[in-house]
């Protein structure tokens, strides 16, 4: 009889686990109690935002601390009293009642019902249902507020009026309506806008069947978590779907940034964000303007409609044409006008489909012989876009984008033409300057050397007694013949640059920099090092290197051709060569190494373009700290080194840094200025990595957003290693490990410092 008992009380107990409550007109929701969806990752409850007095009926995720409140029903009207109840009332409706039972919130709407209750449903729907038929009578997805969840929609129906939008917090503890909203325009095709106070704040460019083109990273491969419907009645739906995310919304912040957060487990991951940088903010440029890398510059055939104020960066007034367009009647002379192409581009607001081009020939002609369109693009995905108005918006991204040919006087090309040949010409003629002035000084310096008496006192053999058997055992000697003939009597044609202390072939260093170099030579012994012997004769000291087929890493860097062959993958795996080396160095070797000149002219590159570290020649063997007074290239000292002549491995990690944010940015530290305030490559560098986390730092000519997250945690590595305090910077194993290694870099704490710096 027990276990009988025993059995339908635990057979209750379940019943009761798998069931989950409603609110009913006979059981409402009271301050402290909590309304649950069956799968348990929703919850609703009343709440108080930044523990103050105030009362608000909401929905947040369960479980999830800190709480992210996805829904509120009192917006504008919060609860002060804690009696205060939800209750459904014997017509169907939804009411909020304070202590008084005086209503404060409802539904609004009245039902012919025999009775309905609400529940929250496995989506985060708070929805009311009547009790008998099971019809959904109302619904808080319909009545959106700061979030959309999965399967929310946006609408907007031209002929009723109806327009469900997000709106922001007024701040992050007053969820009143703020000054922000989202919602997709009746444009063809529909965009999505963030509106500042009904002006346009930022805006995701058309759409087209996946993607939003105005959004680099949504590219033709993009696996889309939306769906955008359009109808020829005029109405519009923009619906968020599921994509396997893990507690995945939309959510506009009081401060107006679109962002779709997405939870890991432990943490919150931002998976999409907008604005990031001042190109994402509408219309900065101006009609006719074009925003490039946080710049605004005007389209071909555009200046300046103010340039005072352009120059001091004031550019909302936009670009006007330098030459006005020829059009007789409804058409216009294909020999007066021609159309220029701009590749990579966030198609302009104010477009208008044309539906009856079905081919880009067909968008061509239609714009060509039509004398108000201004431009056209076709786009894959939409078709025909063409611009009768003045383009406003337009932002060229480094990649991807879509291509708009703009329509300009013909005498605007012949005009670049000329333009183009004017500056051709005087290259030409500074080059020859350059060329007869070099030839001039190289024949003085020739008589010079050839009257001058260069004494030959000291011998190979002199040089030798100078090293002992353990500096050399592994060391190469070359004869000079042997030199001499492989550089062909040192020709010019095989000299291959020049170095820190003269030419590549000739290393004129002093004994002390040339004995302790051959001296590393015989010890390091390493992939990602060059250095294979020496030849001693008479005053003739040279360096003997592995030939590398690509020279130095700075003639691909700092070459405005050759830095295209340099794609990010290609600068990752420099980058990760270079600090194998340096752990060698610093680890790995029979000697602790400090190699004290660790610079992008010292990198050099083989057939692989796999990196060598060079030039030795102020390399010191470690025996703890110690000074020196010969310097390292410009902007690559650490500031300890350079302030008390101190040096350590630490300060090899910082000309790493150097190295590393001149490799993303191929931008050389020493001419590098930004902006009117000349800020420096590292200032730079820090202000990437606080705005954008640093994905918009890798060179424009080069930037892919499929690898922004990885040029990111580049960016934040190189700032680690130039921190002002030695102890701050990453030992080589520790920079090694988060080169190579996916784990999260908590190590000094880069997101701090932004708010410091």
């Amino acid at each position: 009889m027990v276990m009988t008992r025993f059995a339908y009380l635990f057979l209750f107990a379940m019943l009761l686990s798998l069931s989950y409550a409603a609110i009913t007109p006979t059981s409402s929701l009271s301050v402290g109690q909590t309304l649950s969806s069956p799968n348990e990752i929703y919850e609703l409850g009343f709440f108080s935002p930044n523990n103050s007095q105030n009362l608000y009926v909401g929905i947040w995720f369960k479980g999830i601390t800190p709480r992210v409140v996805l829904w509120v029903a009192n917006r504008e009207n919060p609860v002060t009293d804690s009696t205060a109840n939800l209750a459904i009332t014997s017509n169907g409706t939804l009411i909020l009642f304070n202590g008084q039972h005086d209503p404060l919130w409802s539904i609004g709407e009245t039902f012919a019902s025999n009775g309905s209750r609400a529940e929250l449903s496995d989506i985060g729907n708070l929805v009311v249902i009547d009790k008998v038929s099971g019809r959904t009578l109302w619904q808080s997805f319909e009545h959106l507020g700061d979030t959309m969840l999965p399967l929310s929609t946006l609408i907007y129906n031209l002929a009723t009026g109806e327009k469900r939008v997000l709106t922001s917090w007024k701040s992050d503890t007053d969820p009143s309506p703020g000054d922000f909203v989202v919602q997709i325009s009746p444009q063809v095709p529909s965009q999505a806008f963030t509106m500042r106070d009904s002006t346009p704040y930022w805006r995701s460019g058309p759409w087209a069947k996946t993607r939003f083109t105005g959004i680099p990273e949504m590219d033709e491969t993009y696996t889309s978590p939306f769906s955008l419907q359009q109808d020829a009645n005029g109405s519009g739906s923009f619906t968020f779907l599921h994509r396997n995310f893990k507690l995945p919304r939309i959510v506009i912040t009081s401060e107006g940034s679109l962002k779709i957060p997405l939870y890991n487990g432990t943490e919150w991951e931002l998976y999409f964000e907008a604005p990031v940088n001042l190109c994402d903010h509408y219309g900065v440029c101006g009609p006719f303007g074009l925003c490039v890398m946080s710049k605004c510059k005007c389209f071909k055939g555009f200046i300046p409609k103010y340039s005072e104020e352009w120059r001091r960066g004031n550019w909302t007034g936009g670009c006007v044409r330098r030459t006005e367009l020829l059009c007789q009647g409804n058409s216009t002379s294909e020999d007066a006008n021609v159309f220029h192409a701009v590749a990579n581009v966030k198609p302009p607001d104010f477009y208008e489909f044309a539906a009856t081009s079905e081919t880009a020939e067909d968008c061509y002609q239609s714009c060509v012989h039509n004398c108000s369109c201004l431009a056209f693009a076709y786009i894959h995905g939409i078709g025909c876009l063409v611009w009768n108005q003045e383009l406003m918006d337009a932002v060229q991204f480094s990649a991807r984008g879509e291509l708009i040919s703009i329509r300009l006087a013909r005498s605007e090309m012949v005009w670049w033409k000329k333009r183009n040949k004017t500056i051709a010409a005087s290259v030409v003629s500074l080059s020859l300057f350059v060329i007869l002035g070099s030839a001039g000084f190289c024949f003085w310096r020739y008589r010079v050397k050839h009257n001058a008496n260069i004494s030959k006192d000291a011998s190979q053999d002199a040089w030798r007694n100078d090293l002992t058997p353990q500096d050399f055992s592994s060391l190469c000697f070359f004869e000079m013949n042997t030199i001499e003939t492989a550089t062909n009597y040192f020709s010019h044609s095989n000299k291959l640059g020049q170095g820190g202390f003269g030419s590549v072939f000739k290393l004129g260093q002093g004994k002390e920099e040339f004995m302790n170099e051959i001296v590393l030579i015989s010890k390091l012994q390493h992939r990602n090092l060059v250095l294979l012997g020496c030849c001693i004769e008479g005053e003739e000291r040279l360096l003997v290197y592995e030939f590398m087929v690509n020279k130095s890493l700075d003639t691909f860097l700092f070459d405005s051709r050759k830095r295209l062959e340099l794609d990010w993958p290609k600068r990752f795996d420099i980058i990760q060569g270079i600090a194998r080396g340096l752990l060698y160095l610093h680890r790995d070797s029979r000697l602790k190494v400090i190699h004290r000149d660790l610079k992008v002219s010292n990198i050099l590159l083989d057939e692989n373009m796999n990196p060598k570290i060079s030039d030795f020649g102020l390399a010191r063997m470690f025996q703890g700290t110690q000074n020196q007074d010969n310097t390292q290239g410009f902007g690559y000292m650490s500031p300890e080194y350079a302030w008390t002549g101190m040096f350590s491995e630490k300060s090899d990690i910082y000309s790493f840094g150097v190295l590393l944010l001149e490799i993303i940015s191929g931008e050389k530290i020493s001419r590098f200025r930004y902006n009117e305030e000349c800020k420096t490559l590292l200032a730079y560098a820090w202000e990437s990595w606080c705005e954008t986390g640093g994905v918009d730092f890798l060179e424009q000519d080069v930037a892919d957003s499929y690898y922004s997250l990885q040029v990111g945690r580049c960016v934040q590595i190189g700032l680690l290693c130039v921190q002002h305090q030695p102890v701050d910077r990453p030992n080589t194993l520790e920079l090694l490990s988060m080169l190579t290694t996916q784990q999260q870099i908590f190590h000094h704490q880069t997101t701090h410092i932004c708010s410091a710096h």
